[in-house]
């Protein structure tokens, strides 16, 4: 049967188990040892810059302490462990 016009299109059925949100793929990256660049998780993501830099801010406000050091002219941020 052809597709009609307007129709939308069939959604994929992902298990539950099977999705990740966007904010956890971010938490993994920065908790990686050598953390992520904000590049890296626009790349991940696929969030335009201004929007990933909001749920790092975002990240900070709910007490997920985020360490910032600048390498070689590039911007790492890390997870840290509270103590």
């Amino acid at each position: 049967m052809p597709k009609l016009k307007n129709e939308p299109a069939q959604a994929e059925v992902i298990p539950a188990a099977a999705r990740v949100s966007k904010q956890t793929l971010i938490k993994d990256l920065l908790a990686r040892e050598e953390g992520a660049t904000l590049d890296e998780m626009i790349a991940a993501i696929g969030w335009l810059p201004h929007t990933t830099s909001a749920a790092l801010t975002g990240l900070r406000k709910q007490g997920f302490p985020i360490d910032k050091n600048r390498i070689e002219g590039v911007t790492r941020y890390r997870h840290v462990a509270s103590a």
